[in-house]
Formats: structure tokens, sequence, C-alpha cells
């Protein structure tokens, strides 16, 4: 028998997740809804990379789970194992079972370290550190801070990951560091399993620019598959005329962005889609087969970048198409495919890629995005933090103001580390 019934259950107590539930009770005060989330913390994800560059502390990034639940929000603090959607139900880690009206499946991505021969035993030591876990982003900076020369590797896998410009801030962020601490590195590498320095083609370009700045080699099409830890050697794998080829690369410094995907417990269950991805409709969020089932966020099946932007611009669609669907009216809010990404491309500049679904290029203020900004760091540094902590988790949704605007082919001149 199930251990309890809610109006509303919401699995995960992340950004969306808390985003969510705070914007229901929000409209709705007395909406019975359960939050269901085994971890400790809540992490603010976004600032890691500034930790890894020696910008942000990362004792800031850090809150108890239950600090920051939305008032009323009742937690269950445990792992979820199951779905059995055609009794309204989940089932937990501890046997007992969760009955709801409605659920929102808000778990986030999994980090798959262990997907790559020898990564889990390098990591923390031998030069080996990754800004998407919260205690390796100050070994970053420690390395970072340590490197004399040599051979920094700077790894992405191919496929979805949260935040796809976050392989590339790490290096932009080291390496204009060792530029101004008079350091020349013998190789700057990026080496991406994926066939294309970023997804939008309109940013692709400028990146390309701000990459060649900082003398780096970008290598496309390079997946990470080995690290030997003790010699300090990466090992890639390509593909060429149909053979795998392997090259055993030698580092000093090598950061990892490990390869990517929905929770086990998601991957595994009837409710996703053909690439593990909780399987919904990309503009009203409501899953393709379930009625009573949203979905937003990183484990979503959603064709637009994994990052906390694009979750400011979901949580909105999907809380007022559950309290419509609540009260049995058809569900009228729509999502675009609205995402932001930061770009770091230096210390004290950023490269605000905005943009919806299939690259449309959008932004909130007329100016040609690809030319890095002071006024974007702060904005990343010091405003979105606080919006982050005291709006969104709180419910509070800001209008959306991007429109869809054109911008000459050409890049501007202004476009440089």
């Amino acid at each position: 028998m199930s251990a309890k019934k809610h109006t509303v259950v919401i699995i995960g107590g992340g950004t969306a997740g808390i985003s969510v539930a705070a914007g229901l009770r929000r409209r709705q005060s007395t909406l019975d809804i359960a939050i269901v989330d085994p971890a400790e913390f809540h992490y603010y994800q976004p600032a890691w990379t500034l930790v890894g560059g020696g910008a942000f502390d990362v004792r800031q990034t850090q809150r108890k789970l239950t600090s920051i639940l939305p008032q009323g929000v009742a937690h269950i603090a445990q792992a979820v194992t199951g779905f059995n959607p055609e009794a309204n139900e989940i089932e937990l880690a501890n046997g007992q079972r969760l009955g709801y009206d409605f659920l929102v499946v808000a778990a986030g991505i999994q980090l798959n370290f262990s997907a790559i021969k020898g990564l889990p035993e390098a990591l923390g030591k031998n030069g080996v550190s990754s800004n998407y876990r919260y205690d390796l982003a100050p070994y970053t900076w420690e390395l970072v801070q340590q490197f004399k020369g040599g051979k920094a590797v700077f790894t992405q896998p191919a496929g979805a990951i949260k935040c796809a410009g976050a392989p590339q801030k790490a290096m932009y962020l080291s390496a204009n560091y060792w530029r101004q601490q008079g350091v020349k590195a013998e190789s700057i590498q990026f080496r991406n399993g994926g066939a294309v320095l970023f997804s939008v083609p309109f940013y692709a370009k400028a990146l390309s620019r701000i990459v060649d700045s900082y003398g780096a080699k970008a290598h496309l099409g390079d997946a990470l598959v080995e690290v030997r830890g003790d010699e300090k050697i990466a090992v890639f794998e390509r593909v060429k005329d149909g053979e795998k080829i392997r090259e055993e690369v030698p580092y000093d410094l090598l950061h990892v962005v490990p390869p990517q995907s929905a929770p086990d417990f998601i991957r595994q269950s009837t409710l996703v889609n053909a690439e593990g991805w909780v399987d919904v409709d990309q503009a009203t969020l409501r899953h393709v087969r379930h009625n009573n089932i949203y979905s937003l966020g990183d484990c979503s099946s959603l064709p637009s970048s994994k990052t906390a932007a694009a979750v400011k611009a979901q949580a909105p669609v999907l809380v007022n198409n559950l309290l419509q669907a609540l009260q049995g009216l058809e569900i009228s809010a729509r999502y675009t495919g609205y995402t932001a990404c930061p770009v770091t491309t230096s210390h004290g500049k950023v490269m605000l890629a905005e943009f919806t679904y299939a690259g449309s290029v959008s932004t909130t203020l007329p100016l040609d995005s690809r030319i890095p900004r002071k006024f974007y760091w702060f904005l990343k540094r010091s405003v979105l933090p606080w919006f982050y902590w005291n709006l969104l988790l709180k419910g509070y949704f800001v209008p959306e103001v991007h429109q869809k605007r054109e911008f000459p082919e050409a890049l501007p001149e202004l476009i440089k580390a």
C-alpha cells in the first residue's frame, strides 16, 4: 500500500523542483505538495566555474536543502527507485510507495565519471579536476595557480550535458589567469567529443575566435576514454574513416567534464524517449503519454540547453499548465526553448549567448551578444546568484523580455578575450 498520497509530488530538490514548488504555492497557497529528494544540500552550480577560476567562494554555493524548501511543502528524504504511472505512484528506496494526482519529474542530470576508465581514481589528485563537482572546483583553482607551463587539456563529452558552455569557460578563465601571470603554456587543448564547438553557429564562430586568441587548439570528435593519473596520460578516441583511433595525450593539468545522462531510475523507466530522457511535449512540458506527469530541467527531453536559465523560462510554463490541469482546463502556456549561457571568456568579461529552439538568436538587450562585456560579468558574478536565491527559488517569476533579433553574419571586431 502507499505510504501516503499528495496532490502534487515533485521528484528533485534542485533548481527546477524547488522553483516549481515555490511557484505553485505562491499561486495556490493551500496546494498539497511534496518534494522527494534525499540530498542534504542544495547547490548554486552556475558559480562553480567561477570557483575554478578563483572568482567565487565555493561555500556561498551551498545551502541546506531544508532551509530553502518552500513553506508548507512536505519533504520526503528518500531516493526514488521506480515509477508506476498506471497506479499514479512512485517507488521509494525504503520500499514504500508514494501516490500522487500530478507528478513533476525534476531529478536533474547524472554525472557518469565512472564511464571513463581510471577517472574516478585520478580525480582530485594527479593534476585532474572537474568544475562539475562542489568538492573539486576549488582544486581546479589550485591547479591553475600551480601551473607553470606545460600541457593543459580541457575536455567535453559528446551528448547532452548541463551548461554546455562550462567546459570552455574553465579553459578561458585558466588561460586568462596564465596570461595575466606571464605563464606561457606549452599547449592549451580543448578536446570535445562532439562535432561542434557550440550548438548555435552564431555563437560558435565567435567562440572559435576566443579559442584562437588564447593560442589554444580545439580538437573536435575527440572523446576521453581513459585517464592514467600516475602517468599523467589522457587517452582519447576518435573515429576516422570508420575506424576508431586512440591517442595518448600527456598533460600537466587535466580538466574533465564527464559523460552525462538522466538518473538511472529514470533511464530504466517507461517514461523516457529513445535517448533516455523524460519524454515530454517541448511546448507544454507535459508527458506525451501520461497527462498527469510533467517534467522540466536537465532530466527532460526538451531540446534546449540544460541550464538554470532554461529552468527559469520553463518553470512558469509548467506551473501555469499544472494549475490549469488541476482545474480541468485546457493547458495554455508554451515554452519557446529559451535559454541563456553566460560564457565567461576572461576574468571580467562574459559572452551572453541567448537563444530559443533551433538555435534562433533571441536576446534580452538589443546588443550583439557575441561581444564579451563587463556588464555581463557583473550580471553573472553578482546579480544572478542573488536572483537565484531570492527570486527564482521563492517562486517569483520574472516575465520573459527576450526577442528574436537579426545581426550581421560577419563577426564584429570587438570579439576578444
